[in-house]
């Protein structure tokens, strides 16, 4: 019961600053210069990295300056703007029909709200808070995959479903740093506490980390059980 119960919200303070101190300057990775293009560069994100995203949106910006030019286009001139990225047929469809709705219903801007984000093709609720917190400075707290594992492992998170662990973070942490902890906890992520071999012994916070001491516990338990056959 004890490996599931969440970090105090005192020690979570904690937690995060030895986090800030790490990353004082983590901030989003994608390059944008308008709302609209963080939005196209979030929805291409999916299942690619940050890095493959701006290289292809390095050139795609400067063919294309806005909804009006995407809303022009079909969703197959578009697929091979964007072909080395991963899901691009869905992803080209996404766009130009985002790009439409936002012309007719929103007068060519980004929305400002979760609720109308969400309505928009290709855009989910990660997509949405990625947008609302760096385009628009809104307290937001998009859960990627970094977001997830690393909020479970250390113990501020305790669900597979990525709108229970936000909940649960938001919970622990001053809405005024939603947006700060999204992304220190990417960094964290993707630099530390990695997917596959996470580099513990480098690790500034394992005094307060669940799947620390899970994994104290098990070489613990190994030694003993070596030990007794010996």
């Amino acid at each position: 019961m004890l490996m599931n119960r969440l970090l105090s919200k005192a020690d979570t303070r904690r937690m995060l600053a030895k986090l800030e101190e790490m990353y004082p300057d983590a901030k989003c990775a994608l390059n944008y210069s308008t709302p609209f293009e963080l939005l196209v560069a979030t929805i291409l994100s999916a299942q690619c990295t940050d890095d493959r995203v701006n290289m292809v949106t390095e050139r795609l910006f400067r063919k294309y300056n806005g909804p009006e030019d995407y809303a022009k286009v079909t969703p197959e001139v578009l697929q091979e703007d964007i072909k080395e990225l991963g899901l691009y047929r869905a992803k080209a469809e996404n766009i130009v029909k985002t790009s439409r709705i936002l012309l007719e219903r929103h007068r060519g801007q980004v929305p400002k709200t979760q609720e109308e984000l969400m309505r928009l093709p290709g855009v989910g609720r990660k997509t949405a808070n990625v947008v609302l917190s760096n385009a628009y400075g809104i307290p937001a707290l998009a859960v990627d995959t970094h977001v997830q594992r690393v909020s479970n492992r250390i113990g501020i998170a305790n669900s597979m479903n990525p709108e229970i662990t936000e909940k649960q973070v938001c919970q622990r942490i001053p809405k005024r740093l939603w947006s700060k902890v999204h992304h220190i906890l990417i960094h964290h992520g993707r630099r530390v506490c990695t997917a596959r071999n996470p580099k513990c012994d480098m690790c500034p916070i394992t005094e307060f980390c669940r799947f620390y001491r899970k994994l104290q516990s098990e070489s613990d338990l190994r030694e003993k059980v070596f030990n007794a056959k010996r």
